[in-house]
């Protein structure tokens, strides 16, 4: 099959060495060429089917004025080995905004598209899934949005202050500065969107807020933009306190990642329970991103894929030991008690 590829997105969609077209050669086991300006696809009719499916839904990316990169391609071939690879150019469309530099901010996946939609279509939405779903990032984007169009009168960004795993101590400084490490990940999202100028201004006309959950507590948020970050760091207390702060005009994202709670044991998560007390009330969504929506390095994927099989072979073995286990206590107790009589 022949597929016709100006040569600057052909530069493009085959990546630096021909990375990109090796790795769809493997995956569909088919041989990619250039001949002339046309791009040869070779191999199983079915495979050479999808492999140009591919190819052709890159290239209208590349026109868009898109770089191309290991993500999307990954995506694509994921997609087009379901027979859905025409959602990528669909998804490609939707452009939030743009960062300081100039470069659009899209969701990249179709879990990603769906929480975008989400976001928009309802007062509150709860983003849950791995790092590197871009669960904040994209919630800050239509934050943003949202604050530059004058639909909301500010934004506030809040999280739980609490220790990811270990004891960090005393800290110097005035409360501020004690409570800003645990922020950072807002900030730095910030100054990329909107430039540390625009951030500042904002900040001190009080337009911006960014302070821990604990802050919250007593306050009713009119006409705001308002992102709970690290959501699976909140008792079920502050959850529901968080929650009711809520105020006419205002619209709220939390975001959480169930796996990567630094709770104390024991500890129920408030994201949990809000997952099971809320479900069915309408104006609320709950958006479950995986590890096919990780847009990070393409080694965070493999990595948190690894983990969930992991912790699923884990969970598998200890429900099979209680199972197993139960009779063989009881028999031995039982042997216990005759063995005393005797």
């Amino acid at each position: 099959m022949k597929i016709d590829m100006p040569a600057e997105h052909m530069q493009k969609i085959f990546g630096m060495q021909d990375a990109y077209v090796k790795k769809m050669e493997q995956d569909f086991g088919v041989t990619i060429v250039d001949r002339n300006g046309n791009v040869v696809i070779t191999g199983e009719e079915a495979q050479v089917s999808q492999a140009s499916k591919v190819l052709q839904q890159l290239t209208i990316i590349s026109k868009r004025g898109n770089e191309i990169e290991e993500q999307s391609v990954d995506y694509a071939i994921e997609m087009g080995k379901e027979e859905q690879v025409e959602v990528i150019t669909e998804i490609d469309g939707d452009c939030i905004c743009h960062t300081v530099n100039g470069k659009p901010i899209k969701p990249k996946t179709l879990g990603q598209k769906t929480y975008v939609d989400a976001i928009r279509n309802n007062m509150i939405t709860f983003g849950l899934g791995p790092a590197g779903t871009g669960k904040t990032y994209l919630a800050m984007a239509m934050a943003i949005t949202a604050f530059k169009n004058d639909e909301v009168g500010r934004i506030i960004l809040t999280r739980p202050a609490i220790e990811a795993g270990e004891k960090l101590g005393f800290l110097p400084g005035d409360l501020q500065s004690k409570v800003d490490p645990y922020l950072r990940p807002l900030y730095d999202a910030l100054y990329q969107i909107m430039g540390a100028e625009s951030f500042a201004k904002n900040m001190e006309k009080g337009l911006i807020e960014v302070a821990p959950l604990a802050y919250m507590r007593g306050r009713t948020l009119d006409n705001a933009y308002i992102i709970l970050d690290e959501a699976q760091n909140t008792t079920p207390a502050q959850m529901k306190m968080f929650l009711t702060r809520i105020g006419f005009g205002s619209k709220v994202v939390v975001t959480g990642d169930a796996s990567q709670k630094d709770l104390p044991a024991g500890t129920q998560s408030g994201l949990d329970v809000a997952a099971k007390v809320l479900g069915k009330i309408d104006d609320i969504a709950f958006c479950n991103l995986t590890s096919k929506d990780v847009v990070r390095h393409p080694l965070v994927q493999r990595i948190v894929k690894a983990y969930d099989d992991y912790e699923a072979r884990e969970k598998y073995r200890e429900s099979r030991g209680r199972a197993e286990g139960k009779p063989g206590e009881k028999k031995e107790k039982y042997a216990r008690k005759d063995y005393g009589r005797k």
